[in-house]
């Protein structure tokens, strides 16, 4: 059992990571790896519906199994947000260079730490569902031609060009519209998903992200 702590706005989220075998969705068949049982040495810590809270694993009690009615709305959220999350950490790799305001770069710090962790429960569960990790310059695109606030390259090529309050402003704009695509696809998750981990995840996400918008409004306001 793997458990991460996400830093958000508003306190840390403990994600379980619930990866012992594939979703009823998989193109193959993943290698099956053997439930975590919980013991009494640690908590282990189940996480709920949507809106209501986790609770603790009794001792010998078999978890981790992905739900069977696994749905292709939960394969492409998750293959679609570890893009999303990629551009977003780039955006926030670029302040410790170009910004000369300690609240953006907190703010950038803050972004990179939540998210990372999140690519990788992402990543994990799309290999246990035998699917294949996005590769690194994938975009997010849904087939009516949203692109869920992603930056376009000429946008990404002004923002490493930028400096001091240009950076800033910009940083601000695009990151802004940024997250909120990710609020977006979080709450098509919640809708249509099924993988109870999954929408746990898009749950934390949407009002992390949320949280982070309002900050992001204040800096630039």
């Amino acid at each position: 059992m793997e458990t991460m702590s996400i830093r958000r706005g508003a306190g840390t989220v403990l994600i379980t990571v619930l990866l012992a075998s594939a979703p009823a969705c998989t193109a193959a068949a993943p290698e099956r790896v053997p439930a975590p049982v919980a013991g009494t040495d640690a908590p282990v810590v189940v996480p709920g519906a949507p809106g209501d809270g986790g609770r603790t694993a009794s001792p010998g009690e078999v978890v981790g199994r992905p739900k069977e009615s696994a749905s292709a709305a939960d394969v492409l959220f998750a293959e679609r947000m570890i893009p999303h999350h990629r551009q977003a950490m780039e955006m926030a790799g670029l302040a410790p260079s170009r910004t000369t305001d300690g609240a953006v770069l907190r703010l950038c710090e803050r972004i990179a730490a939540g998210q990372r962790p999140e690519v990788e429960v992402l990543s994990r569960w799309l290999r246990a569902a035998g699917r294949e990790v996005p590769a690194a310059h994938a975009h997010p695109d849904a087939p009516g031609g949203e692109t869920y606030g992603m930056a376009s390259l000429e946008e990404m090529n002004r923002l490493r060009a930028s400096r001091g309050a240009a950076f800033d402003a910009l940083l601000l704009r695009l990151m802004i519209r940024h997250h909120e695509g990710a609020v977006a696809m979080a709450g098509e998750e919640l809708r249509q998903g099924a993988d109870q981990m999954l929408r746990k995840l898009a749950g934390d996400m949407a009002s992390g992200q949320r949280i982070e918008i309002d900050r992001m409004r204040g800096l630039a306001g």
